[in-house]
């Protein structure tokens, strides 16, 4: 495969803290529109490796080439003051046209866009199946559905590259099931997939 048809490429990543070498070395590509899934031993730098990737972390030497990327965390990082719909809305706002002005003064344009971003946050929740509960709270959607919902944030950026934290960490079974036939979606909708997983079963099932 040649880098014109990766969605990333990693080059010689290393990286140091002090004088401990967390990741040394790793190079390793990313196809376009497949799921990866980085698997090992805590303490192996998964972690590390992810967040070189994400941008968290800068690393001490190597290079990370991309598409468009967002990533969901291990643990749930969500708006609390903010119901399911605008929290969706919340991460639409890098994809409008409308300047701060326009905003400011609530002007014609930005009244469009807010009525387009709605209408893309309702299609999203719709398609990770949580619409029906658009109104409620982060902290009244069970865990399950958070997690759905940290997903249609994601979607809501377009990215080309959709990095996930253990997604099924804290799951019971039939939520972890309904992420997987969530994943399968994602791949199907074209996007690339870059997963740190626990579970061999959602591994072995995407």
């Amino acid at each position: 495969m040649t880098d014109g048809s990766a969605a990333l490429v990693a080059e010689r990543v290393t990286m140091r803290f002090g004088g401990l070498v967390a990741v040394s070395q790793v190079s390793f590509i990313l196809q376009r529109a497949a799921v990866t899934a980085m698997i090992g031993p805590n303490g192996a730098g998964k972690t590390t490796t992810f967040n070189m990737i994400s941008g968290l972390l800068t690393p001490s030497d190597g290079r990370i080439r991309s598409l468009g990327l967002a990533r969901t965390f291990q643990n749930v990082q969500l708006f609390a003051n903010l119901n399911a719909l605008e929290n969706v809305m919340a991460c639409r706002y890098c994809r409008t046209r409308s300047s701060f002005l326009d905003a400011l003064l609530y002007l014609p344009r930005d009244r469009a866009e807010r009525h387009r971003m709605r209408a893309a946050a309702d299609e999203l929740l719709e398609w990770v199946g949580i619409r029906e509960k658009r109104f409620l709270m982060p902290s009244e959607l069970p865990y399950g559905d958070q997690r759905r919902l940290e997903i249609a944030r994601a979607l809501a950026t377009e990215p080309k590259l959709i990095m996930l934290d253990e997604p099924s960490a804290g799951m019971v079974p039939a939520e972890a099931r309904g992420l997987m036939e969530l994943i399968g979606k994602l791949k199907q909708r074209g996007l690339t997939i870059f997963l740190i997983e626990h579970n061999m079963n959602v591994v072995m099932s995407i």
